[in-house]
């Protein structure tokens, strides 16, 4: 079917518009493409197979078409697809290395185009009135500046180190950078309809360039955004380097719009395919080089950037951080390898189309990603100063950021699957409508469950006790907050369980949902439980004891117990044993149905009973006397005092043995500091005891008799004291 037989001779010179159908339009729609492609041949093809051959003059006839004509979506199956793309990715390049040496003849083409110009016909030339129109923007843009200056200043100071604080500062700095573009971009528009009222080349023109600078302005914006040249205290994207980075995005933001002009107007000013394919082959070749250059320099600006996003970063974090460079220095070339190809196809316009889009996801997403979690994150550590750090509201905070940032990705996952799912396997609106209507059936299940997954595990994470440090640490100095509360002792035992269920629940839910039979599955467990808790006794064994000294709260983590046969702080349970801290450093790892008893040592109080020996001649009331000051100076000690229950005192005389009567003392306290205070309470009692000149028990040995009796003792003392003690190697005497 021929289109167009009376267009003017021109026209027919053109190269025929090949329209592919997919068969399935309404005539509607046909008639509505037809009639936009009226003034030119056109030829309809419907699944590639040509309807009716467009008729041409003879000389056009003989011509070479300049970019044969493939269409992807006509290939069957996935391998057929790649192949077909990489052969025309291959004719692509062959196609624009020939074309390139025609670049030459663009500046004549667009001179012979700017003669034809309607506009500067008379009066001022039509480059003399694009050459007001960017003075008038630019000024009025200046001026804009200026005025608003000193009020922007005061704004973008920000109230504190904080990301919410800086993000504000900053927001409005890009408010005030996107309304100067704005103005400027409105005010080119006015003088444009006003001075160049006709549509011609100098009118397309200048739209073009407009449009051009406005978007490189707002590379630029953003870029000031977010890596605040010059204001570290601004920057929201605490990228190494930040300032040399600003300054090759500027390079970037600066001649990207100049050459994406260049091409657009090389396209309406251009006698044909040719030179605009060159230019495009030229200046895409040397942007990815760019690129790749860029991404390669700032590979480990990259990983450090990453990794800063968490304190603890995991291996899939790592491995992000390590490979970020190279999957945009890979999808740089990809993106090249498309627009190479595009120039072969005849739907080439939306492949070009389509990886520009890409080239914009894969740089957003992960932006948007680090500042809105950056941002929740904040507001959760400013809702905890301010509330307190409560597990329930720290776990749902990790879960809507975790939503959050999921959301995100899935957006931008679902834009790059609906671009190409339609060009690599020739999907319509309607099949990709039904595809992620089943996909989003199985992605909220796994999303759902990923977010419980995140949600339970920083709810169990809070209340899980800290681990000690490993090492040996000072015994006076004890944290009121050492021993956790039961339901925090029992959390971490149940974090696996209740973590593994969830996960197993998910993945055999999305299974499900994919069509898959999970009956065998579940039997199968079913069956292997079964095997283990037979060949496993002592494994149940030891499983069900533990349950019951949780359920009895018999320890805790940071108790200290005594076995029977080991003994130690308790400093980690888990489903089948504890381990406990022995005093010198060991670690005991005791299975729970090992234990037959467990004694518990450091549970609600402790009373401490201790001896004092003092001389038969000591005044014991003076001694009580003494003691009882000293247990009301402990009970007032702000040190000491908040760790007695019951003060110091003395019970009484404990028994009289042939040299001393020994005196009973005793206590209560908290049984984590029975120690410490045992030790400063005999420190105060020995010094109050000398002050109050109460004597000591001594183990001197007394000899007493007559007069002659003493002076034979005094001189067998003599005699003693005079003869020097045997050496340790002698032998002894028999």
């Amino acid at each position: 079917m021929a289109l167009g037989g009376a267009a003017p001779a021109l026209a027919q010179a053109q190269e025929p518009v090949i329209l592919n159908l997919r068969g399935d339009e309404t005539p509607e729609t046909i008639r509505k493409m037809v009639e936009a492609l009226s003034g030119r041949p056109v030829e309809i093809r419907v699944g590639g197979t040509a309807v009716a051959p467009a008729p041409a003059s003879a000389p056009a006839a003989k011509e070479k078409p300049a970019a044969p004509a493939r269409s992807m979506a006509d290939e069957e199956g996935m391998q057929d697809q790649f192949n077909a793309l990489v052969d025309t990715f291959v004719e692509g390049v062959e196609y624009s290395g020939a074309a390139v040496p025609s670049v030459t003849q663009l500046p004549g083409d667009w001179e012979r185009a700017w003669e034809r110009n309607l506009n500067g016909r008379s009066g001022l030339t039509a480059g003399w009135r694009i050459i007001l129109i960017v003075c008038l923007g630019l000024a009025v843009a200046f001026a804009f500046r200026m005025a608003s200056a000193g009020w922007f200043a005061r704004k973008r100071e920000p109230a504190g180190p904080e990301f919410t604080p800086r993000l504000i500062a900053a927001s409005w700095g890009l408010f005030q950078d996107v309304a100067t573009i704005m103005l400027a971009l409105a005010v080119a528009r006015f003088a444009r309809n006003a001075w160049l009222p006709e549509n011609d080349l100098a009118m397309t023109a200048v739209t073009t360039a407009a449009n051009g600078a406005a978007i490189g302005a707002l590379y630029i914006t953003v870029a000031r955004f977010l890596l605040q040249p010059g204001k570290p205290e601004r920057r929201i994207m605490p990228l190494p380097r930040a300032e040399r980075h600003f300054r090759l995005l500027v390079a970037y933001a600066l001649v990207t719009p100049v050459i994406v002009t260049s091409i657009l107007l090389a396209q309406q000013a251009g006698s044909g395919a040719r030179p605009v394919t060159g230019l495009i082959a030229l200046t895409g070749t040397a942007v990815t080089l760019f690129k790749l250059w860029w991404f390669h320099d700032m590979r480990r600006d990259l990983q450090v950037l990453i990794l800063s996003g968490s304190p603890s970063p995991g291996p899939l974090r790592r491995l992000v951080a390590g490979g970020a460079a190279w999957f945009y220095m890979a999808a740089s070339v990809m993106l090249w390898m498309v627009s190479c190809a595009a120039a072969m196809m005849t739907n080439g316009g939306r492949w070009a189309e389509a990886a520009a889009v890409t080239q914009t996801v894969i740089v957003v997403v992960p932006i948007l990603v680090v500042g809105v979690a950056s941002l929740l994150h904040c507001r959760q550590a400013r809702r905890e100063a301010e509330q307190g750090a409560m597990p329930l509201m720290r776990a749902g905070n990790a879960a809507v950021q975790a939503a959050a940032v999921g959301v995100i990705w899935a957006a931008g996952f679902f834009v790059l699957a609906r671009l190409w799912a339609g060009l690599l396997l020739g999907v319509s609106s309607a099949q990709f409508g039904v595809v992620m209507q089943q996909i989003a059936g199985v992605a909220i299940f796994a999303f759902v469950g990923w977010v419980a997954l995140v949600f339970l595990r920083a709810f169990f994470d809070a209340y899980t006790p800290r681990r000690r440090a490993i090492g040996p640490t000072d015994e006076d100095v004890v944290d009121e907050e050492s021993v956790p509360s039961r339901i925090a002792t029992v959390l971490p035992v149940l974090r696996g369980v209740v973590l593994g269920a969830v996960l197993g629940l998910t993945v055999l839910v999305v299974l499900s949902r994919l069509g898959v039979d999970i009956g065998p599955l579940l039997a199968g467990f079913g069956i292997l439980g079964l095997a283990l808790s037979f060949g496993s006794q002592a494994l149940v064994r030891d499983i069900v004891s533990g349950v019951f000294f949780m359920l009895e709260d018999a320890f805790r983590v940071g108790e200290y117990v005594d076995t029977g046969r080991l003994k130690g702080t308790v400093e980690k349970i888990s489903l089948r044993s504890m381990q406990l801290r022995h005093q010198s450093g060991q670690i005991h790892t005791v299975p729970f149905g090992q234990v037959q008893s467990l004694t518990n040592a450091s549970r609600d109080w402790a009373t401490v009973k201790f001896n004092v020996r003092l001389d038969h001649s000591a005044d014991l009331e003076q001694a009580r006397k003494a003691i009882k000051k000293v247990g009301i100076a402990l009970m007032e000690d702000p040190e000491f005092g908040p760790h007695f229950i019951a003060p110091l005192k003395m019970q009484g005389v404990a028994d009289i043995v042939e040299n001393a009567i020994v005196i009973r003392l005793k206590f209560t306290g908290k049984p984590n500091h029975a120690s410490m205070l045992q030790r400063e309470a005999l420190k105060r009692v020995y010094r109050a005891l000398n002050d109050a000149h109460v004597a000591f028990a001594s183990n001197a040995v007394t000899v007493r008799g007559g007069e002659a009796g003493q002076q034979g003792g005094a001189g067998a003392a003599t005699v003693i004291a005079a003869v020097p003690p045997p050496s340790p190697l002698a032998p002894a005497a028999g």
